[in-house]
C-alpha cells in the first residue's frame, strides 16, 4: 500500500523529534539547541545570575530594571533566560535546592555560555547574633561545611584519621565533639558519646588551568576582590522593612559586607549548631547552595559574588528570630534589590574602565 507524502513527512518529523529528545536525554546538545546557544553567545558576554528558587527569581523577573529578551533556552532540565539590567546583558538560571543542583547548574551555565562573571543571590538563615532579619549579607569567603570525616568511637584529636597520611583528610580545620552537647548529665564535657567527633574537610578541586587529575584543596573560597570592593558602595542602600501596614521588622534592614558564609545540603534550624558554627568559623549567612557556586567559579576562574538576605535566625531564639515563613518574601525582595543595584554599579563607566 502506498503511503501519502503528508503521512510520510509526519513520520519523518516525528522520528526526528524522537532523536532530538533522546539526544537531550543522554546529555547531547541537539542541533536546534546548539544554534540557539551560538546565537546567544554572539550577544555576550553575559553576567550570569544564579538563583536557587522561583520565589527568589520572580521578584527579579518583575523588577522594573530587568528587561527580558525573547530568547529562552531549555537544556538539561534548566531554563536559561536572557535579558538586560541597566544595559548589562544577563542570563538567569534557577538551580533548585541544595549543593548538587547548584553545582551542576553553575557548571552548565559556564560551559554553555559566554559568561564574564556570576552573581548568586537569594535568602539565608543567620548565624551572626549582631545581624537581623531582613539584613543583606555579602561574605568575602564561602565554605562547604558538610564534607566530614566522622571519627570512630574511642579516637580523639591526637589520633590520625583514616587516609590522612595519603593527604585525603586533615585535622587542620577542626572538629565538632558531639558529647559537648549532651544534656541531662553532670559535667557533660567529661562524658563520651558514641557519635564522637566530626572533622571538617576541605574540598578537592581541579582548576581549569591546572593539570588534569592533579587535585588541589580549598576550604574558604574567596569572592572576586573587585566585586567585593564594589559591594561596599551598597552599604547605605535603603531596604524594605515591612511586609504590609501591620507587619514590619523591629530593626531597619541594612546591607553589610561580612567575613564568611557557609553552605551545606542541610536546612539548619538548630540553635546549638548555629552557635557552634558561628563561634568556630565566624560565619553569618548559613544556607544550601552558595559554596557550590563558589567552588565551580573558583575552578573555572570566573569572578563571582554572593548576596544573601537573612530570613531567620537559624534555630530561633527571639520572638522574631525564627519567622522564615513570615519574612521569606521580604528577604527575597531585598536580595533582588541589592543584586540589581550591584549590577548597576558594576555596569557604571567607572568600573567598566577599571
Amino acid at each position: 500500500m502506498a503511503i501519502s507524502s503528508k503521512l510520510f513527512l509526519s513520520l519523518v518529523l516525528a522520528f526526528m523529534a524522537l532523536i532530538i529528545t533522546l539526544e537531550e536525554a543522554n546529555g547531547a546538545i541537539s542541533g536546534k539547541t546548539r544554534k540557539l546557544i551560538d546565537m546567544a553567545n554572539k550577544k555576550g558576554p553575559y553576567l550570569g545570575l544564579v538563583i536557587p528558587n522561583l520565589f527568589e527569581m520572580n521578584p527579579l523577573l518583575q523588577h522594573p530594571s530587568y528587561k527580558p529578551s525573547d530568547l529562552t533556552i531549555d537544556y538539561a532540565g534548566r531554563r536559561f533566560r536572557f535579558g538586560h539590567i541597566d544595559n548589562q546583558p544577563v542570563v538567569l538560571v534557577m538551580t533548585g535546592l541544595a549543593m548538587l543542583n547548584a553545582g551542576i547548574t553553575t557548571q552548565l551555565l559556564l560551559a554553555l555560555f559566554d559568561v564574564k562573571g556570576v552573581v548568586h543571590y537569594g535568602i539565608a538563615g543567620n548565624a551572626n547574633p549582631s545581624l537581623n532579619i531582613g539584613d543583606v549579607a555579602i561574605p568575602q569567603f564561602w565554605a562547604h561545611t558538610a564534607l566530614w570525616n566522622w571519627q570512630r568511637y574511642g579516637d580523639g584529636p591526637e589520633n590520625e584519621l583514616p587516609l590522612e597520611v595519603n593527604g585525603d583528610y586533615t585535622r587542620d580545620i577542626g572538629y565538632l565533639k558531639i558529647s559537648e552537647y549532651n544534656v541531662n548529665v553532670t559535667n557533660c564535657n567529661s562524658h563520651n558519646n558514641l557519635l564522637n567527633n566530626i572533622w571538617y574537610q576541605p574540598e578537592e578541586v581541579f582548576p581549569v588551568f591546572g593539570t588534569p587529575e592533579d587535585r588541589q584543596h580549598i576550604f574558604w573560597v574567596p569572592v572576586d576582590p573587585r566585586y567585593y570592593a564594589i559591594a561596599k558602595k551598597l552599604e547605605g542602600l535603603k531596604l524594605e522593612g515591612c511586609l504590609n501596614a501591620t507587619t514590619c521588622l523591629s530593626h531597619p534592614p541594612k546591607v553589610t559586607r561580612v567575613h564568611r558564609g557557609t553552605s551545606a545540603s542541610i536546612y539548619l534550624d538548630n540553635a546549638a549548631y548555629r552557635s557552634f558554627i558561628y563561634n568556630k568559623f565566624d560565619v553569618s549567612p548559613v544556607e544550601m547552595e552558595s559554596a557550590a557556586v563558589a567552588l565551580i567559579c573558583y575552578q573555572q576562574k570566573v569572578p563571582y559574588i554572593v548576596i544573601r538576605a537573612l530570613s531567620d535566625m537559624a534555630g530561633g531564639g527571639t520572638s522574631e528570630s525564627n519567622e522564615a515563613s513570615t519574612f521569606i518574601t521580604l528577604a527575597a525582595t531585598n536580595s533582588v534589590e541589592v543584586t540589581v543595584q550591584f549590577i548597576k554599579q558594576l555596569s557604571s563607566k567607572k568600573y567598566q574602565d577599571a
